[in-house]
């Protein structure tokens, strides 16, 4: 029986990249005797992902919120996977770094206007009487959107307003780490106390988080802008696509998930706090804390009015 066209060639190089690898061919490809066709259930893990949402209360509005935070940090995850092959590289090219942010600001866009379905989606009195079952879980301890941070820009541009433009990289990153914006989210300034939303966070991942940071020095993304020449190919592009990254990601959605917040916790003529205690007004706030994390794209007017345009 004769082969069909391109057959022989397929097997050839099949051949030829086990016999490289020390491996009989012969035995892979009689796998295909015997293995069963992959389906899609079975690709994509479906019953598996269908099986994570396990609800406190049985209200039926909570596993909305369960799968809405799930989908998030997918999201993120897509962000860093992007973000990843550039730090990766020594000297990304300007377009191959212009399509990674591309792709990072269609994650970012998603992120931004999903927020309607926990704002739109959610019955104002389920999720009021179901979240006092998530103390002291908070959004702050999202491991994944730390990393994000941190993969982007110079430590120093993660401290607090009080802090910031103080305190430079000599200060060192045990130092630098106390003062980062987020954690005034779980921490009395005045006491030191820190909530037990925080100290369960810094317990998990701290640790992970300075190693992260001591490779990220060299090589987060704004280092890896800063060493394309303003001349070069597609220069204009990456940085347009990079400010884009950085308003959708620390203007635009902390504003909606401000405006959430502002739904479910201070309407109804009453103000409630979050279930990690932190003030949710100030830490949501764009224009509080200021995270920016290409404060070189910007111009002084831009920088001044963070937040607000």
């Amino acid at each position: 029986m004769d082969m069909k066209p391109g057959m022989s060639e397929t097997l050839k190089q099949i051949e030829e990249k086990h016999a490289a690898l020390g491996q009989d061919a012969g035995s892979y490809l009689k796998g295909f005797l015997y293995s069963k066709p992959l389906a899609y259930w079975d690709y994509v893990q479906l019953e598996t992902l269908l099986s994570l949402q396990r609800p406190r209360t049985d209200y039926p509005d909570e596993p909305i919120f369960i799968m809405y935070h799930q989908v998030t940090e997918l999201l993120l995850k897509l962000i860093i996977h992007e973000l990843q092959q550039v730090v990766d590289l020594e000297c990304p090219h300007p377009a191959f770094f212009s399509t990674k942010i591309e792709r990072v600001n269609r994650y970012a866009g998603i992120l931004t206007q999903s927020f309607a379905v926990m704002r739109e989606g959610m019955d104002y009195d389920q999720y009021n009487e179901f979240r006092l079952t998530l103390a002291p879980a908070s959004g702050l301890q999202s491991m994944q959107f730390r990393v994000i941070e941190i993969m982007c820009t110079d430590i120093v541009h993660l401290l607090n307003h009080r802090v910031k433009g103080k305190l430079d990289e000599s200060a060192g990153m045990d130092k630098l780490f106390e003062e980062l914006y987020w954690k005034d989210a779980g921490l009395d300034r005045k006491t030191g106390k820190k909530t037990q939303t925080l100290q369960l966070f810094e317990e998990k991942y701290e640790t992970g988080f300075k190693k992260l940071a001591g490779e990220m020095k060299e090589n987060n993304l704004l280092k890896k802008f800063l060493t394309i020449e303003s001349k070069s190919e597609d220069y204009e592009k990456l940085k347009s696509a990079l400010r884009a990254f950085d308003h959708t990601y620390n203007v635009e959605w902390p504003l909606s998930h401000l405006k959430t917040a502002e739904h479910y916790l201070n309407s109804k003529g009453v103000m409630k706090g979050a279930t990690g205690g932190s003030e949710w007004q100030k830490y949501l706030h764009p224009s509080y804390q200021r995270r920016i994390f290409f404060p070189q794209l910007w111009t002084k007017e831009e920088l001044e009015n963070w937040g607000k345009f």
